[in-house]
């Protein structure tokens, strides 16, 4: 009888419970009531209501519009399916020309813009075949947008003030059509401005104004979420179609146990149905477990990401057992990452991360977790992801497209051929009036390279038909090289033209460019919405214009007009030596090649070190950075993040860290202080990237070889380096070389600076390693060739005084101050053979 009644207690309580949580569930999902809330069902002469939302007709909505004339097409419902979002579906709105929907906007902030497509044919219109552009004010959607299914759209964009304006504008002897429209107000607090920016770390500002474009919204381990659960209105997808390996995940749920926290995640952030199922490493078989589980989602190249992360840990007992590192990319988001840390050791607790990524160069975007070293257990989770594509630097979404004129009406048909005519006409005389002040312009300018060095004394000098040219982002200092006119750059680079695009990074896209004298060139256009602004801009041209060497970058010019930051280089044929590496069909490199592209790099380096009173400290060295000409001369570039060394009386510059993830020196980014030291740590990474081939951090691969450099020290020290090289150069390196090389990037990878050698030390041992290779110096001195070096190195001093030496060098040497031309490996079979004294 007892046990009787205590179990339809628990039973009591259980549906308690139960209730509780519906009502609970109940109440947040009414709770967000929009302050300007728009829902149309375009092309409908009647409501559907959807929920708790109405989606008005297209009669009741025509107010809206710029031409409420345009078509209604219906579909006879009789290819739409049963299902109750289908309302929406049997109806659209038919755009002959450019149209708008102008919507009087009471506060101030982020609102949702989702627009609705399903195709269907109509008398004479067959919305399979649309093609159209879609714009919010100045913002570009839609591109030469065409749907052959369902799509939903959304948009999450920000207004100040006044009237919120979406335009459909057709592409040429084609139509638009939408069949629902939803505009509404978000909450405040759902996106704020304090994301994490991945590259370079630190903070992102300015989120609050870019527009946003969902990419993917998922509910980590748990089923669809459809809009009706959901506070926003929004649909959450399952993940399984987006594992890399499902075997590796495993799905849990735990809805009842999430708990929001005050000030913290709501559930206007994600509802527990998100935040209550998770995806984590399936590794409870074997507690030794050491892989990632990783996510690929499709997504355009060239656009940065918001990425917001959802965490909650529903599958600990107890708080401080799971600790985990977060990968987006090649990127570390958040190493050894302890939930319950950010919960106050509450457990399923509900929180998210916010990331903003760099430029993505590729089609694909890899979200991982997987364990941390220092968890007792082997374990990592993730509840919810969503990615959405921000804004490009000229405000859009889908490519440079100007906004339409609004349209005008088609009865007056006069009036449109007037205006047309007369537009006509002033455009010829525009184009008379250009192409008379462009000769002028030519003359001004001459036929050939005439920009006019920057003065040194402080003032600010002016081209030629300097009417033309005038500053506009701010002082840039004095001997900055050669201000080139921005007519000039955008001739050079076909107006920048995006087929001569050929790379994006951090300060910006790339373009190459012809100058009138043929001379091929790389411009380097700065992006706005870049974190590498007018203090890195300034920093390269100070650098390029103080040093000139071989193996360095040469700068021809920059243009600071029109608000523009924008550097032009030399061309250099064969790219980046990363591209050279992997992820490219170009030939492969031979070890003797990629011996001389790190001698020459590391040339550059020590003579950045050690060419002027004080060192510069380049602070992002890594394989993007070296450059490659046609012969395959490697020459060090983007000087934007370097840093003048410390005084003599010092032993570093105190400054906060820079750089890329994987090349950074460890030293410098726990104690924030930098050496010359922290570009040897970095080019001992470029080192081993370059024996093995592949990038320096890949989350894809199982966590021991996720970070190259770790994984290439473990094989290094046990003497078993040949085991990792790239395969293309297997049995093609002599065993002594391959010695000498990974002693060298052994010793650049010290924990502590003051154990790493020098950049001279680097490159004499570098070139000892091409000795080996080429089998010209016939013993081995010494079993470590860095002590050798070491002991060596005061001999440099007797250089100048080998007759034969100086013979082999004047001619080579490109200036007085440069001594890259010299052959370091005559210098060094002096040294080193018997035979050469």
């Amino acid at each position: 009888m007892l046990s009787a009644f205590v179990m339809m207690n628990c039973c009591v309580m259980k549906f308690a419970i139960w209730v509780l949580f519906m009502l609970y569930l109940v109440c947040f999902s009414r709770g967000f009531d929009p302050a300007d809330k728009y829902y149309i069902n375009c092309g409908s002469s009647t409501d559907v209501t959807l929920g708790n939302r109405t989606y008005v007709s297209d009669k009741s909505a025509s107010k809206f519009l710029s031409t409420p004339q345009d078509i209604l097409a219906d579909s006879n419902s009789n290819s739409i399916n049963s299902s109750k979002n289908s309302l929406l579906y049997r109806t659209a709105r038919v755009f002959a020309g450019s149209s708008r929907y102008t919507f009087s906007i009471s506060q101030r902030g982020r609102h949702w813009i989702r627009l609705h497509f399903y195709p269907f044919v109509y008398q004479n219109y067959d919305t399979n075949t649309a093609n159209f552009s879609v714009f919010f004010q100045k913002n570009t959607l839609l591109s030469n947008f065409n749907s052959k299914n369902l799509s939903v759209r959304e948009f999450s964009v920000s207004i100040s003030s006044g009237d919120l304006v979406v335009t459909f504008a057709p592409a040429n002897s084609s139509f638009a059509y939408v069949s629902a429209l939803e505009v509404f107000s978000e909450p405040d607090s759902l996106i704020t401005d304090d994301a994490i920016n991945l590259n370079p770390p630190g903070a992102f500002n300015g989120l609050v104004t870019q527009a946003l474009e969902t990419i993917a919204r998922v509910n980590m381990g748990g089923p669809f979420v459809s809009l009706e659960n959901d506070t926003l209105w929004r649909s959450w997808v399952s993940d399984q179609s987006f594992l890399v390996l499902p075997n590796l995940a495993k799905n849990v749920s735990n809805i009842a146990a999430v708990k929001y926290p005050p000030g913290g995640a709501t559930p206007d952030t994600a509802p527990p149905t998100v935040y209550g199922t998770c995806s984590k490493m399936n590794s409870e078989s074997d507690p030794n477990s050491n892989f990632n589980v990783t996510w690929e989602f499709s997504v355009n190249s060239g656009y940065a990401y918001f990425i917001r992360l959802h965490f909650c840990d529903i599958v600990s007992t107890s708080a401080n057992q799971l600790l985990f590192n977060v990968f987006i990319d090649s990127m570390l988001a958040s190493g050894d990452l302890e939930l319950s840390a950010k919960t106050d050791g509450r457990l399923a607790t509900a929180l998210y991360m916010d990331f903003v990524t760099p430029l993505i160069e590729k089609n694909k975007l890899r979200i991982s977790i997987g364990p941390s070293p220092r968890s007792g257990y082997p374990d990592a989770i993730l509840n919810g992801l969503e990615i959405m594509k921000m804004n490009d630097s000229m405000g859009n979404l889908a490519g440079e497209i100007s906004i339409p004129s609004p349209p005008g009406s088609k009865r007056n048909v006069g009036v449109i051929v007037g205006v047309s005519v007369g537009v006509t006409v002033a455009l010829v005389i525009i184009g008379i009036l250009f192409f008379m002040h462009r000769r002028r312009k030519q003359k001004s300018f001459g036929d050939s390279k005439t920009w006019v060095q920057i003065s040194t004394d402080g003032g600010t000098s002016h081209t030629r038909g300097s009417k033309y040219s005038s500053g506009t982002t701010g002082s840039v200092g004095s001997n900055l090289s050669y201000r080139i006119p921005f007519i000039a750059v955008q001739e050079a680079t076909n107006n920048f033209d995006e087929s001569w695009a050929i790379g994006i990074g951090g300060f910006g896209k790339v373009y190459r460019g012809i100058l009138k004298d043929d001379v091929k060139v790389a411009v380097k256009r700065g992006n706005p919405r870049s974190q590498q602004g007018l203090a890195e801009f300034r920093t390269e041209i100070e650098m390029l214009s103080q040093f000139r060497h071989r193996h360095l970058v040469s700068l021809i010019g920059y243009c600071d007009e029109r608000n523009e930051m924008i550097l032009i280089y030399e061309y250099m044929d064969n790219g980046t030596l990363k591209s050279r590496l992997y992820g490219s069909n170009l030939p492969i490199l031979s070890w003797k090649e990629r011996l001389e592209i790190c001698i020459g790099a590391a040339r550059g380096l020590h003579y950045l070190h050690t060419g002027d009173a004080k060192a510069v400290i380049h602070r992002d060295v890594k394989s993007a950075n070296i450059l490659l000409d046609e012969k395959l001369m490697a020459k060090v570039s983007d000087f934007g993040l370097s840093k003048t060394g410390p005084e003599i009386d010092q032993t570093h510059v105190s400054t906060a860290v820079k750089g890329s993830f994987g090349y950074l020196d460890p030293e410098y980014f726990r104690r924030q202080q930098l050496t010359e030291k922290s570009d040897v740590y970095s080019f001992g990474v470029v080192m081993f990237e370059v024996l093995c081939a592949r990038p320096v951090i890949d989350p894809s691969l199982p966590r021991e070889m996720v970070n190259l450099a770790e994984w290439a020290m473990q094989w290094q020290k046990k003497g078993q380096l040949d085991q990792i090289i790239d395969p293309n150069l297997a049995g093609k390196i002599r065993p002594e070389s391959l010695r000498k090389f990974g002693e060298t990037a052994e010793k650049c990878l010290a924990d502590f600076g003051v154990d790493r050698p020098s950049m001279g030390d680097v490159l004499w041992n570098l070139e000892y390693a091409l000795q080996l290779q080429e089998a010209v110096v016939h013993n081995d001195p010494e079993e470590n060739s860095t002590i050798v070096i070491g002991q060596l190195s005061p001999q440099i001093g007797e250089f100048n005084h080998l007759d034969c030496s100086i013979s082999a060098t004047q001619s080579e040497m490109s200036s007085g101050d440069d001594l890259s031309g010299i052959s370091m490996s005559r210098v060094f079979s002096q040294l080193v053979k018997s035979e050469g004294r």
